[in-house]
């Protein structure tokens, strides 16, 4: 069994230190951060999601891949960053104003960083004016909102029509999430789809990108 595929394996396990060791030996034996990352880690988490997805494994077991990953990720993000290697893409995440809930949002955060793509988790209670700020800042091509509470709801709409204001609405995918959501309230308010879990919302994403 070659490194990138025991890494995989690893990562599915949720055993992260012998992710790290994995990804130490394959950079040691010359090999560059982006196939580590590609089929070794990617591949991995995308095992995860799939099994996730087919109610084979449950919360518990993502979470810890997810800290496998990350083990394995913090070695090569400094040298991905060294050679210019380009994300899948990048998203602006948070937990809309007034709203304090964020297990959600955080699982969705970690299914899209699984899948390659660049996360810029706002954390939660966020006003509207942050997604939008932050989605220029960092030149996003997707800003993904959730809210639990049914008084926080309105402000996604907040978000939108300020897109609307800035001229991004259009250039920018705007998705939505949350236990009290629906593909109706998505599309009332302008949202370009609704997600109902953190895989999802990677296949959403990836379909926006272009890189499903």
């Amino acid at each position: 069994m070659d490194l990138l595929t025991r890494l995989s394996e690893s990562l599915q396990g949720g055993d992260a230190d012998q992710v790290a060791e994995l990804t130490r030996q394959a950079l040691a034996a010359g090999l560059a951060p982006k196939p580590i990352l590609d089929q070794g880690l990617i591949a991995g988490m995308t095992v995860v999601g799939d099994r996730f997805k087919a109610h084979e494994i449950f919360l518990p077991d993502v979470l810890l891949a997810a800290k496998a990953m990350y083990a394995g990720l913090d070695l090569l993000r400094p040298l991905l960053a060294k050679a210019g290697v380009a994300t899948g893409g990048r998203v602006v995440i948070g937990t809309v104003r007034g709203d304090l809930h964020d297990i959600g949002k955080n699982l969705v955060a970690i299914m899209l960083r699984g899948a390659g793509l660049e996360v810029i988790d706002l954390g939660k209670d966020v006003a509207p004016e942050r997604f939008v700020a932050a989605a220029q800042e960092h030149g996003a091509q997707v800003i993904g909102m959730s809210a639990l509470l049914t008084t926080t709801m309105p402000v996604m709409r907040q978000v939108v029509d300020l897109c609307r204001e800035r001229g991004l609405y259009g250039k920018v995918k705007l998705i939505v999430g949350g236990a009290p959501l629906s593909a109706e309230y998505a599309r009332e308010i302008g949202a370009d789809a609704y997600c109902f879990d953190g895989v999802n919302a990677v296949d959403v994403v990836k379909r926006y990108l272009g890189t499903a």
